[in-house]
């Protein structure tokens, strides 16, 4: 069986994180993120659900998914899982974006799972460039190039992205996104919204894709994600983001993240700046090919 290897980066000039995962089984519960991501398959299937959908991505599936989108996968070929992706913060795609377009404003992907040649070959160069530390002037080149095929084949302003929520839930997502750090309870959130458990449970999930307890978990996960990459240790961050204890911060953040607390935080702290091995001691240098992706440089 192919050995399980994670590699992640971050890149300080073009402000986005990009990953690498190869063999990998483990599944990703339904979640989302605060940030835009875009992915290849380089290999394996997996089942992907989004919003209530279901896809069977594979070797050249992209996948897009605006922030605030609901998704999780699970292996669906008894192998493993091939994948790279990069994850860009909404500020940083806001200035992306009026660099394409001339308008400051947040696109929002109409499509999550696509297969679009010219999209891969920029995606494959600008990731591999990235994980290099190398490109300079032809990395941020093909970001922009990336940025821009994909609003122009797939983009749409991304309030049409958001589905239409009733106004208790919005008081409820903005109550936990102000006390995420504290313990909460369901009656105390059904209080403040001014709805029943039932009523609350049912709306919630139909307007988010995810339950209110899965909402509040993935909110301090994001809060921790910013307090590792300001230098905090695991334990400050799990205590910080409300989590009960260490162990229970550190499971739940490599659910949703795929890396351990520490392996995340090394990534702007660890002893290597450009790239930071994570949990395989004899991992060396990325291929100089990505199999399935032209590449021209």
């Amino acid at each position: 069986m192919k050995k399980e290897r994670k590699t992640v980066v971050y890149d300080e000039e073009l402000r986005i994180e990009a990953y690498r995962f190869e063999g990998i089984m483990q599944a990703f519960p339904n979640h989302f993120h605060e940030y835009y991501v875009i992915g290849f398959v380089e290999g394996g299937m997996r089942v992907l659900s989004c919003w209530n959908k279901e896809y069977l991505i594979r070797k050249g599936s992209i996948v897009l998914f605006n922030p605030g989108d609901n998704h999780g996968c699970v292996q669906s070929d008894g192998g493993s899982f091939d994948y790279r992706g990069i994850n860009i913060a909404k500020d940083v795609m806001l200035d992306l974006v009026e660099e394409v377009t001339g308008k400051r404003e947040l696109p929002g992907f109409s499509e999550h799972v696509i297969e679009d040649e010219e999209a891969g070959c920029y995606l494959g160069r600008l990731h591999r460039m990235v994980m290099k530390g190398t490109g300079g002037f032809g990395k941020e080149e093909a970001l922009l190039l990336l940025i821009s095929r994909l609003i122009e084949k797939y983009g749409k302003p991304f309030e049409h992205c958001i589905l239409e929520c009733r106004e208790e839930i919005e008081k409820a997502c903005k109550y936990m996104e102000a006390h995420f750090s504290e313990r909460i309870y369901l009656d105390q959130l059904c209080r403040y919204a001014g709805l029943s458990r039932s009523t609350l449970l049912r709306a919630f999930t139909k307007s988010k894709g995810v339950t209110p307890y899965r909402y509040l978990e993935t909110i301090r996960i994001g809060e921790a994600k910013k307090l590792l990459a300001e230098g905090a240790e695991p334990l400050e961050a799990a205590i910080r983001t409300g989590f009960s204890d260490q162990s229970h911060f550190t499971n739940y953040f490599n659910r949703f993240i795929g890396l351990t607390p520490g392996s995340y935080g090394e990534i702007f702290y660890g002893r290597e700046k450009r790239q930071i091995r994570v949990e395989n001691a004899e991992y060396g240098c990325l291929q100089s090919e990505t199999e399935g992706v032209k590449q021209n440089e």
